[in-house]
Parts: C-alpha cells; structure tokens; sequence
C-alpha cells in the first residue's frame, strides 16, 4: 500500500466551517471553476458521492466516513486504481485550521514508478483549490 500525503495547509476559516462544506459533496458546485478543465470533466455529484472523468479513466469517489469536525474519508467506488482518499482537518485558533490530504493505493512497483509523481502532484492541486475557497 502507498501513501501519498500533501503539505499542511494553513485555512483561515474555523474547522466547523470548512467540515461542513467540505463534508457535503453538493458543496463542489461552488468550487467547479477553480477546477482544471483539461483534467477533470464529467463532474456529477451529490451529498454523499463525485464522479469524474481524469486523464487516468473515470473515477467515482464515496465518503465512507465523517468525523466531525476533524476527518472525511473517501473511497474510490469506480477507479483504474483502487485507493482511499481522506480530508484531515485541525483547529489552529477559533478562526483558522490547518488541513492535509492523503491517498492510499494499492500499487505493483511498476505502476508505483509511473503513478508517484502524477499522485503527489494531483493532491498538491487539490489542495491548493480546498485552500482558496471561500468557506464563509
């Protein structure tokens, strides 16, 4: 099993505020136009679920966990490669919290070798896209 995990992200909204907008997967459509178009298209979601189309096929994403106000864990229902995907939220002040990404996947050395760089740098945008988003 492989874990990818991005930089900790300093958020300046309280963690009860980016939970749940983060923990409602019909909150994406506010975040649709920061997305890349050339590597994500098809987005459909709702409440509990997201689907994409990717460079790499069509994923399918399902929170399978809340942790309020502190973790979402995702699973990949629908993926070329199976992997778990999990928001880790925590309190800095009353008004900011920091947050951080992880992905595990199940990988051969041989798709590890081509997928680690790829992996890294998708949680690292999609990082960048959670931490510009207004949470208000």
């Amino acid at each position: 099993m492989a874990k990818f995990e991005s930089s900790i992200r300093q958020i300046d909204f309280p963690q009860a505020k980016v939970y749940a907008k983060l923990s409602n997967l019909e909150n994406v459509e506010a975040m649709r136009d920061k997305l890349p178009e050339d590597k994500v298209k098809d987005l459909k979601f709702d409440r509990d679920s997201l689907t994409l189309t990717t460079p790499m096929g069509a994923v399918k994403l399902e929170i399978v966990e809340r942790e309020e106000p502190k973790c979402i864990k995702f699973a990949a229902s629908e993926s070329p490669l199976p992997f778990n995907f999990w928001i880790q939220l925590l309190p800095v002040t009353d008004s900011s919290c920091k947050m951080k990404l992880t992905i595990k996947a199940e990988l051969n050395m041989l798709l590890l070798g081509m997928v680690k760089g790829p992996l890294k740098e998708a949680l690292e945008k999609i990082a960048d896209v959670l931490q510009m988003i207004d949470y208000d």
